[in-house]
């Protein structure tokens, strides 16, 4: 499906209907890292997994400026507008955990409750700046296939990549499909992306923290940290997965979202 919002052309996914869920996908991948959750999670609730702005199949829009998590949120808030939702349970992914503070600092009354997934409040120290803008020159001078194979072992668990071939393929079939334009924009965004530490006690909406426990790019400890920070937030820790867990173990997540979601009631 596609819709207009802002000055480009929204692409998502979506099914059943009720309550809406909002999935925002993590970098550099679209709303099809969502599959196992659009496909098998039970049709009482409207799920919705939108291409973010250049990712997917949504437009990338005029400019040529950093791809910023406000200006995502801008666009998810918009694209709820379109599609004439006044609040989702808003379930973001690494960035798309930092899109997800974006909209809690700008468009709270949207928030329902928040699921946040192998994500960190924390800005990037100078040290993570400059590996995300090395990282950006590496994929203008080698193409982004050189990010595939730089993040794989970094974002799946050796479990993962050891016995789910197929979902090494498809994270690697993800990236290499995003434009080298998105993932340069993309990297200036995350690097330059606002410390949302000072959020978390703010958050007084229902919160769900879920990680993995082989996450190499933001281990247990970030999410323990999210956890104790945000009133009566709930956390779950996904053995053997790593930083994809929606992916590398969708039986589990899902039951995990499944519970929290039928804990807000109004079903």
């Amino acid at each position: 499906m596609r819709s207009e919002v802002n000055d480009i052309q929204i692409h998502w996914r979506e099914s059943g209907r009720g309550e809406a869920v909002l999935f925002i996908h993590g970098f550099p991948f679209h709303g099809g890292q969502w599959d196992d959750q659009i496909d098998r999670l039970p049709m009482r609730w409207r799920l919705l997994a939108p291409d973010l702005r250049g990712f997917g199949r949504t437009d990338l829009g005029p400019g040529s400026g950093p791809l910023e998590m406000d200006l995502f949120a801008d666009d998810l808030a918009g694209f709820l507008d379109a599609l004439g939702i006044e609040r989702a349970v808003v379930c973001g992914l690494s960035m798309g955990g930092y899109i997800a503070f974006a909209l809690w600092r700008w468009h709270r009354e949207r928030v329902r409750a928040l699921v946040l997934c192998n994500t960190r409040a924390g800005a990037d120290t100078e040290e993570g700046r400059a590996a995300r803008r090395a990282q950006a020159g590496r994929v203008e001078q080698e193409g982004v296939a050189s990010l595939a194979n730089e993040m794989l072992p970094k974002l799946l668990s050796e479990r993962t990549r050891a016995e789910r071939p197929d979902v090494v393929e498809k994270v690697r079939s993800m990236i290499e499909a995003t434009p080298a334009q998105t993932i340069v924009h993309a990297l200036d965004g995350l690097a330059d992306r606002l410390d949302s530490t000072e959020l978390l006690p703010t958050i007084d909406v229902p919160t769900l923290v879920i990680g993995g426990s082989e996450d190499r790019i933001t281990p247990p400890s970030e999410l323990e940290f999210l956890a104790n920070a945000i009133p009566d937030a709930r956390l779950k820790m996904i053995e053997g997965a790593g930083h994809l867990t929606n992916l590398e173990a969708p039986a589990e997540f899902n039951l995990a979202l499944v519970h929290f979601l039928e804990a807000l009631g109004g079903h």
